[in-house]
């Protein structure tokens, strides 16, 4: 049987990386680059960027992100970009104005640099784009044909941005050793729809080992504004390794559970690695493991603030009969769910999400009531 991985064409990281866009441009023998930003990053950002591509021979021109990623907002920008007929879609921002820039490039057909300017996922190496709606809903995911033709990665920018995101990523990336083996062991398929090369199983154990040493380390150094050796370390981690991991490996429950999470109001306004954070503890439960494993994961995600418990994550009152199970049947009916071996029950599921809490309560030293 034929297996698929894919990887960015190019992948830049370092303090200072963005001044290399019109290098790479040039590289690609591209002429006509459209970035794409939101207002905040139009202000603080652009102006180093825009310098970089004049310096480089480019015209300097960008266009704003609305706020969501929606099909009706990659219509729009579509008819704004036409004017330029842009032969380069650039995404410089977080993941809502990377996906619509991949969104954009899809409907342009051209392809797309991505330049993230938080560390808070894995996205930026990927084909996928997830779509939202109005109400800021998960609707569906897309695909770009091919991966990024480059992703550059600047850690002086990353280090900049709150240390929330920096956190996020490591909590979006930490399950990916978890997921991708159980998806391979329920004979899954990875995000290309084949089985999982050796390859991406093994880069998702190299990331987990890393963020298991340098995670609190790169993170304390981040709160400080600094880009040290652990922080290069933890973002090829968790922007290259993991992306290149999960795309080609295969996601699993921690995954599965963000739709059941997020199905409580509660907790819907958390971060995506926030949830795939708590997610992985409840998907160590449920696989079996020992205790003290888990323990190990669940304080490294404590001591970088992601959540550990219900009530971290926002929930602060006992769940209802009623919201257990919307929780549960929003995560089975999930993609994701299925790649768990043995399969996922209900029963599985709430004794999990039970266990981790009780975990990361005693961790925090408050006393789990909310399951």
């Amino acid at each position: 049987m034929v297996k698929t991985m894919g990887f960015p064409g190019r992948y830049e990281q370092g303090p200072g990386a963005l001044k290399q866009l019109g290098r790479i441009l040039t590289d690609m023998g591209r002429s006509r680059p459209l970035v794409l930003c939101d207002e905040f990053v139009a202000r603080h950002l652009w102006p180093e960027v825009g310098t970089a591509l004049q310096a480089h021979g480019f015209e300097p021109l960008h266009i704003e992100f609305p706020g969501e990623c929606t099909h009706a907002a990659i219509a729009r920008l579509s008819e704004q970009a036409l004017v330029h007929s842009p032969d380069t879609i650039i995404a410089l921002g977080g993941g809502k104005t990377i996906d619509t820039a991949k969104g954009l490039a899809v409907n342009l057909n051209v392809p797309i640099i991505v330049c993230p300017t938080i560390a808070s996922s894995d996205a930026p190496t990927s084909r996928l784009i997830v779509l939202y709606d109005d109400d800021h809903k998960v609707v569906g995911v897309e695909f770009l044909k091919m991966n990024p033709s480059a992703v550059i990665v600047d850690t002086h920018v990353i280090a900049q941005a709150p240390s929330r995101f920096f956190a996020a990523g490591i909590g979006d990336a930490i399950s990916k050793k978890f997921e991708a083996h159980q998806c391979y062991s329920a004979g899954g398929n990875n995000s290309f729809g084949t089985p999982a090369l050796h390859t991406a199983l093994m880069l998702t154990n190299m990331v987990f080992d890393t963020l298991m040493k340098y995670g609190v380390s790169a993170y304390q150094a981040v709160c400080r504004k600094e880009v040290n050796d652990d922080v290069e370390r933890v973002v090829e981690g968790t922007v290259l390794i993991s992306g290149v991991g999960f795309e080609s490996g295969g996601l699993s429950l921690s995954h599965a559970l963000v739709r059941g999470l997020t199905a409580i109001p509660a907790m819907a306004s958390m971060l995506h690695g926030e949830l795939v954070a708590f997610g992985t503890l409840v998907q160590m439960a449920v696989e079996g493991r020992p205790v003290e494993e888990i323990d190990k994961v669940a304080r490294l995600l404590h001591d970088v603030k992601l959540p550990v418990t219900f009530a971290e994550l926002g929930q602060n009152t006992p769940f209802t009969t009623a919201q257990i199970n919307t929780m549960v049947e929003a995560t089975l009916s999930a993609a994701y769910a299925k790649n768990m071996n043995p399969p996922l029950n209900y029963e599985r599921l709430v004794n999990g999400l039970a266990a981790a809490d009780n975990i990361g309560s005693r961790l925090t030293n408050v006393t789990s009531s909310v399951l």
